[in-house]
């Protein structure tokens, strides 16, 4: 009893959810008020729009693609980092799709490009690869560098997240809240610079902390047009509530209002591709198979049942390329 997370499991076991959606209630209501109310709680009022002042860096010809490497700010004193690799050949602005990492060494395992270390492993091993995946498809990829990560806060050893993760929070922010910001400002360049893209037909996906990215852009951006995150959908409680995690996964008082579930339903009805591993433990499959339960309700309160699936690989914390794409295909049906 002398635990503190006595107290807390306590709590999580009893919290209210005070902005669940509850059966009856008006569904473009509640998602316009626990956005509203999901926003507030990643500190997205303490942003402000800048100039992008797009820098292309270098331009690189390739067989399949032409890449463009790209710094651009997307707060005044922040600058973020990109890859777009837009496929050759294209009749007309293609669907894109936003390529996030997890806790990697950075946005170059998305891109397949190994430069530390133990990288060859870290995408052969788990499907990580994602803009060669997209542009294998037909599509763009644009692969971002998130905070913390990479070349915009790690290490060659990997993430650095929590001093900028704590410092957010004393600022009235989060770091997940900014990187949303981020990929929302990413959206705003892909609009402005690029029409090769077609932006309404834009997707994000990632891993582990790319999924958690996804899946929070998704609820809060209505353009991203469809979402895959993997390795990142379970109960708060059975993952970051109970487990170490880092630190930039976490989001003062969400759990009052939310658990992951009802988050994804604010991406309803845009089409979604929740991956799971079986043996992922630290985001436990029972509890990712309950919340999807709440996602398929919201789902269908949304008029649109059919629009999300639920993908559970044989293994571990990694992506399903094989399993994942296909139920994309079937709910996009985006063709190059």
């Amino acid at each position: 009893m002398n635990n503190p997370q006595t107290q807390h499991i306590y709590m999580m076991d009893h919290v209210k959810r005070e902005s669940a959606y509850r059966p009856g209630e008006d569904f473009a209501a509640w998602q316009k008020a626990a956005r509203e109310k999901l926003g507030a709680l990643l500190g997205m009022d303490t942003f402000e729009k800048c100039e992008d002042n797009l820098q292309i860096e270098w331009t690189k010809d390739e067989a399949e693609y032409t890449e463009y490497r790209l710094l651009f700010n997307t707060e005044a004193h922040y600058q973020a980092r990109a890859h777009l690799r837009v496929p050759k050949g294209a009749q007309g602005a293609v669907p894109v799709v936003i390529c996030l990492q997890g806790h990697a060494t950075g946005m170059h395992i998305s891109l397949g490009v190994p430069k530390f270390p133990g990288d060859e492993e870290t995408i052969s091993g788990g499907d990580r690869d994602f803009a060669r995946q997209v542009i294998a498809k037909g599509y763009a990829a644009l692969a971002l560098e998130q905070r913390g990560f990479g070349e915009c806060g790690g290490t060659e050893k990997g993430p650095a997240c929590y001093q900028p993760a704590m410092a957010a929070l004393l600022l009235g922010r989060t770091i997940l809240g900014e990187r949303v910001w981020d990929i929302s400002r990413t959206i705003d360049l892909l609009e402005k610079h690029f029409p090769q893209t077609d932006v309404k037909r834009l997707a994000v996906m990632g891993n582990s902390g790319g999924g958690t990215a996804t899946i929070y852009a998704a609820a809060m951006d209505e353009r991203i047009a469809a979402a895959m995150p993997s390795c990142a959908f379970c109960g708060y409680k059975e993952s970051i509530g109970v487990q170490y995690h880092c630190s930039c996964n976490y989001v003062p008082g969400v759990m009052r209002s939310f658990d992951m579930g009802d988050l994804t339903g604010l991406i309803a009805p845009r089409p979604l591709v929740i991956v799971n591993g079986l043996n992922d433990t630290i985001f436990p499959i029972d509890s990712a198979n309950r919340e999807y339960e709440t996602t398929e309700k919201l789902y269908a309160a949304s008029g649109a049942p059919d629009m999300c699936r639920h993908i559970v690989g044989p293994e571990g914390h990694r992506f399903y390329a094989a399993l994942g794409w296909p139920a994309f295909d079937a709910l996009t049906g985006w063709k190059r």
